[in-house]
C-alpha cells in the first residue's frame, strides 16, 4: 500500500535573487555548463525594464525577462548568462538521495522518537501529481523532484508526512496526531494548498486531507500531472 501528497504549481517562484544593473558590457557571455538541464527558452521583452534581466523555470520552459531595447546579440548573451545562473542556483539547492535519507533520519529522531525507519528515501522524476509517496510494505519513501527549490520546512513536512505513514496508514486522527509535533505543519500545508490553488486544479482540497493527499493507493505508477513551476528564479547581475 502507498500514500502520497498531491502536487501543483506555485503562484510565484521561490528563491529570488536581488536584481542589479544589467549592463552587458560588464558581463562575460557564458554557455550552460555540461550536464545542466536543458529546456525550451521563452524570451519576454518589457518596456518597463530598463537595466534588469531575470529568469525562472516554468514547467519545462525557462522564461527570460529582458528590457525591450535590448539588441538581438545582447539577448543571446543574456539568455546564456541566465541559464548558467539558474543551473548554478539549482545545483546548490538540490540535495541528493543520500542527503535526503539523512534528513529523513534526523526528522524521525527529532519528531517521531526514531520509530520511523525507511529502507529507502529518494527523489523521483516520474511523480508529478504527488509531492511524496510511501509504500510501508517496502519501507520506501519517494519525493517528487518538483519539491526541489521549495522552502526547507515544506520539504521537511512532506518527509515527515511520509515517515508517519510508516507508523500509521491512512489519514485518521492517530496519523495527524503524529504530525502535531512538527511546529510548521499548518504553515507547510498552507503553502502546498496555495500551490494547488495557483495551478487552478478542478478539485478543492477538503478537511484534514490537504491538497491531493493519497488514501492508501500505491502511487509508484502515478500518471503525469500538470506541469508545475519549479520555483527557481534568478536575476541578472
Amino acid at each position: 500500500m502507498g500514500t502520497g501528497l498531491g502536487t501543483g504549481r506555485p503562484a510565484r517562484p521561490a528563491g529570488t535573487v536581488d536584481s542589479v544593473s544589467a549592463d552587458p558590457a560588464r558581463n562575460l557571455a557564458s554557455q550552460p555548463a555540461r550536464g545542466h538541464r536543458t529546456s525550451a527558452v521563452e524570451v519576454r521583452r518589457s518596456a518597463r525594464r530598463r537595466q534588469t534581466v531575470s529568469a525562472y523555470r516554468d514547467g519545462d520552459r525557462t522564461v527570460v525577462l529582458i528590457p525591450a531595447r535590448m539588441s538581438a546579440a545582447e539577448e543571446q548573451r543574456w539568455v546564456a548568462v541566465m541559464l548558467e545562473k539558474l543551473a548554478a542556483q539549482e545545483s546548490r539547492r538540490m540535495p541528493g538521495d543520500d542527503e535526503l535519507a539523512a534528513r529523513a533520519e534526523r526528522l524521525s529522531e527529532q519528531y517521531l522518537t526514531g520509530r520511523a525507519v525507511p529502507d529507502t528515501v529518494r527523489w523521483v522524476t516520474n511523480q508529478n501529481s504527488r509531492w511524496g509517496s510511501c509504500t510501508p510494505s517496502e519501507g520506501s519513501i519517494r519525493l517528487s523532484h518538483r519539491l526541489q527549490g521549495m522552502p526547507e520546512y515544506v520539504i521537511d513536512y512532506v518527509l515527515l508526512h511520509e515517515l508517519a505513514h510508516l507508523l500509521v496508514p491512512g489519514h485518521g486522527p492517530a496519523f495527524w496526531k503524529l504530525l502535531e509535533c512538527y511546529p510548521r505543519t499548518e504553515r507547510a500545508r498552507g503553502f502546498l494548498e496555495g500551490v494547488v490553488a495557483a495551478d487552478r486544479l478542478p478539485h478543492a482540497p477538503g478537511g484534514r486531507e490537504g491538497p491531493g493527499i493519497g488514501d492508501g493507493r500505491d502511487t509508484r505508477g502515478d500518471r503525469e500531472g500538470r506541469e508545475s513551476r519549479e520555483g527557481h528564479e534568478v536575476r541578472g547581475e
